[in-house]
């Protein structure tokens, strides 16, 4: 098991594009951990400032994580289809069927720019490989690289382009699947069976994802290799995560244990907790591709929050989500910690009978 040289507890939190704060990874890299700033989204100049905000908070390394997905043009017929399919929902929250969004995605060649200049510790992403200038840049500035795979394959290919990590994404992780290389579907692999196949395969350090919701599951990721368990569910009830009410709710009750698979919100696959949209949505085929699916899908969003209601939501969580809890995102670090311990010394002893 190889270290990263930036963490003292082996907890990364995971990036969640829509949840984490600079308060939020503050507080876990100040605790020890790793935190992380999804900034896939967001513009060059929303991004310096909240990776400044977050220097602000803290002296603490954090990763600043980006989406390397290509954005994909789709005829405008096939937009059409694709908003038209959503004008049921927008009935049913009523608001009007709008016009067909033309808001550019940021570009990644400008954001990659803000991440060169203001160096963070870490640079992690997925949906991919970075071009060897990239990380060569990242080299010559000292910026750590983690990239995301969901098969060993993936994880081979990052390791042979030079990044210094790779994050094993089981199938149970919540948000979007780091697929890659082969469809979704074939490349649905559990965090227990994929990360010693990971491990075994490449001689970089390898960070666990997907479903670890407590101190147990950072036990068992760190006896199968693993360096650090990469968590998400587990701090979005955190005080310092940007969760609204309804999302709260919904991870607060019975209805967090009951997750799926969707491309429905953004056009790429993600793991949800089911909601009205979801079940609705679920055999529709004509969506339209990431990210325009997002950009359609913005105002039935919004308009659910408005609301306070979670129907139509993206209420992204992986399958350990019913194990977190309303607490300071420090006090979750410190229980992880507490927990695994407590684990780890339970299965010496079982081993020693």
């Amino acid at each position: 098991m190889n270290a990263l040289p930036f963490l003292d507890l082996p907890i990364v939190q995971a990036p969640m594009a829509s949840a984490a704060t600079p308060e939020l990874a503050a507080a876990v890299s100040k605790a020890g951990g790793l935190g992380s700033l999804g900034l896939g989204y967001t513009s060059p100049a929303a991004m310096r400032e909240t990776i400044r905000a977050t220097r602000r908070l803290t002296g603490a390394a954090f990763a600043v994580n980006l989406f390397l997905a290509p954005r994909t043009d789709a005829p405008d017929e096939r937009l059409a289809r694709a908003n038209e399919i959503l004008r049921p929902f927008r009935g049913a929250l009523g608001i009007a069927q709008p016009e067909l969004p033309h808001a550019p995605a940021p570009a990644l060649d400008e954001q990659f720019g803000v991440v060169l200049e203001e160096r963070p510790a870490v640079w992690s992403f997925t949906f991919g490989v970075p071009t060897p200038e990239m990380l060569e840049a990242c080299k010559r500035s000292n910026i750590f690289t983690i990239g995301t795979a969901t098969t060993v394959e993936e994880a081979v290919i990052l390791r042979d382009a030079g990044v210094d990590a790779v994050c094993a994404q089981g199938y149970e992780a919540g948000g979007h699947r780091g697929t890659f290389l082969r469809d979704v579907g074939e490349s649905l692999i559990g965090t227990l069976a994929l990360v010693p196949q990971v491990v075994d395969a490449i001689d970089i350090p390898v960070v666990a994802a997907g479903g670890i919701g407590d101190g147990r599951g950072v036990a068992a990721v760190l006896a199968l290799g693993a360096c650090a368990a990469q968590i998400g569910s587990a701090f979005l009830l955190c005080d310092e995560a940007a969760v609204p009410a309804p999302y709260r709710r919904t991870l607060a009750s019975p209805a967090a244990a009951d997750t799926t698979l969707t491309a429905a919100f953004s056009g790429r696959t993600a793991r949800a907790i089911r909601n009205r949209f979801t079940r609705e949505m679920r055999d529709t085929v004509e969506i339209a591709p990431y990210p325009m699916q997002n950009d359609l899908t913005r105002d039935i969003r919004a308009a659910s929050l408005e609301r306070d209601s979670s129907d139509y939501l993206a209420l992204w969580a992986g399958q350990a989500a019913s194990l977190a809890r309303a607490e300071p995102a420090a006090a979750t670090v410190a229980r992880l910690m507490h927990e695994a311990s407590h684990a780890a010394k339970v299965a010496h002893a079982i081993a020693q009978k």
